[in-house]
């Protein structure tokens, strides 16, 4: 190997680096790469001294990326899909989607897309497949995510592709005891009468919860949660009025739709990918399964 490739030419200890740098400790890239904490240690060290920089913040929860193992992640996890697919097709086996599948979403969307995708699994039994439910936007350039699964305005980051998976259709739900304590919604003239389920007051709100914040008096938000899945709860249980996805409604036959939807309630879905990998059969198999099993509109 000439000096121009001495930095890197050992690719075990960048697969190291790129799942510490993903997983964030030690102990999780050791089983994911199913060799023992000594060697993960040593490969961080030996790559560490080769490049002549750090890579990671050490703390007492583990291992955190400096810029330069940012930069090393977001390459680390091209590189691994690359190799993979490289492989499949040196085997014969091009076509074929194995290897990790890590997708992100909102915990809101489970209940849709969880089954689809364990379909997909289940045709690709060499996939490993990994569903994150989180509110954050997972960074995808770095490799925490391949795939976002996204609601809400289009996603605008960069060097990302956006697919339209659909829009969903939403409206205001309460439970049916709640319907008999407190009434119906007989229009939106009278929402300062009913008491609802909102986000919390943070600027980085979705759009149904700004637009309760715009509609709604605050006295009247009864229930706040951080998340989708505990406002869902809430409306279930009976708490309030609150915004549902008809997915959800659909199961619940105690459910009542309070008023007919407008059109500035509906939810775009969106399929997001990183450039680097979206052209990969893995990912092209998988957004081509989710626009085919589980579009709505």
């Amino acid at each position: 190997m000439n000096a121009q490739n001495d930095d890197f030419e050992n690719w075990d200890e960048i697969r190291t680096a790129y799942q510490v740098a993903r997983l964030g400790t030690l102990s999780a890239a050791a089983a994911q790469l199913g060799v023992h904490h000594a060697t993960v240690i040593r490969h961080i060290d030996a790559l560490e001294a080769r490049l002549g920089c750090k890579l990671f913040q050490r703390h007492a929860r583990g291992y955190t990326p400096t810029e330069a193992g940012q930069d090393l992640l977001k390459v680390g996890a091209a590189t691994e899909d690359q190799f993979a697919q490289l492989s499949g097709r040196l085997r014969g086996k091009g076509a074929e989607v194995s290897g990790e599948l890590i997708v992100t979403m909102l915990s809101g969307l489970s209940p849709w897309l969880t089954p689809v995708l364990g379909v997909f699994q289940a045709q690709h039994p060499d996939l490993r497949l990994t569903v994150m439910l989180d509110e954050r936007l997972l960074r995808l350039e770095y490799g925490e995510a391949h795939l976002a699964i996204r609601a809400g305005p289009k996603p605008t980051e960069p060097d990302n592709i956006v697919r339209l998976l659909g829009t969903f259709p939403v409206s205001l739900f309460a439970h049916r005891d709640y319907v008999a304590r407190y009434g119906t919604l007989k229009s939106l003239e009278g929402l300062a009468a009913h008491r609802f389920v909102s986000g919390l007051k943070t600027a980085q709100r979705s759009p149904l919860d700004r637009w309760l914040g715009q509609n709604v008096p605050e006295d009247s938000i009864a229930f706040r949660a951080s998340e989708p899945r505990s406002q869902s709860d809430a409306v279930i249980a009976g708490v309030g009025i609150g915004f549902l996805m008809s997915h959800i409604a659909a199961v619940h036959p105690d459910l009542v739709m309070m008023t007919d939807p407008l059109p500035e309630w509906q939810t775009p879905i969106w399929l997001v990918t990183h450039m680097a990998i979206h052209r990969t059969a893995k990912m092209q198999a998988i957004s081509g399964f989710l626009s085919d099993n589980a579009s709505v509109n």
